[in-house]
């Protein structure tokens, strides 16, 4: 694998013209479809089942700070897939401050995400030469966001409406240009729709599909606890940027102010994540004279705000039982230290993001 800037290939994907006709001697000619593959089970056999037909196929895995592309990698190596990966945090998230179609049951904005990769996709689409869009989505697998209604608005929305094909459910959905061009054939694509996934295992038993994840989950936006957080952030913050969205995945968090946050490491782990994310404006925060956490200020911090940042740091050290304990700063190059007392459980529960 090699790297382009933010773009990871597993293999290059290749530029062929548009086909101004699929049908050559009456068969069905080589056709490029470009696909989104999260690495689950639906995105592989929606690619399994164009390349079966015959069907040159390539995939795209994005990445956001919401969702990566490990599946997606492990699932192009393993079933040699063309995968390019794009990290897309920036545009996801402004998009995400704003969806058109709104948020589903917590901060997931899936009809908007959806036509997002989409669209994107399509541009690559245009520049590398593939024909259509292809998906793992299902017809009513999520009431909200796979029914019928929904799959035609991220369509719609993607701006590649006549160029979106779902190879699972294509059969029970109207027919595409491409579909009645030839470039695939419809009486191969599949029927499936519903929550049940008997038919996509019996699929993959049958394939020879044996290593794939299970199904659900993988993006922080449905999950309430992170929810929350993002809530709390975009509510205080709407100017909140990739960095900020990033801090919010470690540790624990508290609204010091309207303006000012904090983020504690639990453990080394967040602790050296809070280090890689520190950014000059950032204050960096830990007790002095005693072992404990690192803490990362962000926003705008008075005098009160650090202050308070300091006491739920010297909870959290091994000073919590003293009666001062003095902490140690960090902005850029300059270092102060301010001497602070622990503050108690019933005060940091109020400040705490939950």
């Amino acid at each position: 694998m090699r790297h382009l800037g933010a773009v990871s290939v597993v293999h290059q994907l290749t530029r062929t013209p548009l086909r101004e006709t699929a049908r050559e001697h009456g068969r069905i000619a080589m056709s490029k479809g470009l696909g989104l593959l999260s690495g689950g089970l639906d995105s592989i056999l929606a690619a399994l089942t164009l390349r079966r037909q015959g069907v040159e196929i390539a995939c795209v895995a994005f990445v956001t700070p919401f969702f990566g592309a490990d599946k997606a990698l492990k699932t192009a190596r393993a079933l040699d897939f063309p995968l390019r990966v794009e990290d897309i945090g920036k545009v996801h998230l402004e998009m995400l401050k704003a969806p058109r179609y709104g948020y589903g049951k917590n901060m997931n904005p899936c009809i908007d995400c959806h036509a997002l990769m989409f669209r994107l996709a399509g541009k690559m689409m245009g520049e590398e030469g593939f024909d259509f869009l292809f998906s793992g989505e299902v017809l009513g697998q999520r009431p909200m966001s796979q029914n019928l209604s929904a799959l035609r608005a991220v369509a719609n929305y993607s701006g590649y409406p006549e160029r979106v094909l779902r190879p699972l459910s294509a059969r029970l959905l109207p027919i595409t240009p491409m579909e009645e061009a030839g470039l695939v054939d419809r009486e191969r694509l599949l029927d499936i729709q519903g929550r049940s996934r008997r038919r996509q295992q019996e699929l993959a038993d049958e394939w020879g599909v044996t290593d794939y994840p299970s199904s659900g989950g993988g993006c922080l936006l449905t999950e309430s606890s992170f929810s929350g957080r993002l809530r709390d952030l975009f509510t205080h913050r709407p100017e909140a940027d990739v960095t900020d969205v990033e801090l919010l995945k470690v540790g624990r968090q508290f609204r010091l102010s309207p303006q000012a946050q904090l983020a504690v490491g639990r453990n080394q782990s967040d602790n050296e994540a809070i280090k890689r994310l520190v950014r000059p404006s950032d204050i960096l925060i830990r007790a002095d004279n005693f072992s404990g956490p690192l803490g990362l200020v962000s926003g705008a911090a008075g005098a009160e705000e650090l202050a308070a940042a300091g006491a739920i740091i010297a909870t959290y050290g091994k000073g919590k039982n003293e009666g001062t304990v003095r902490v140690l700063l960090q902005q850029a190059e300059r270092k102060w230290t301010i001497d602070v007392i622990p503050m108690p459980q019933d005060g940091i529960g109020r400040m705490q993001i939950l």
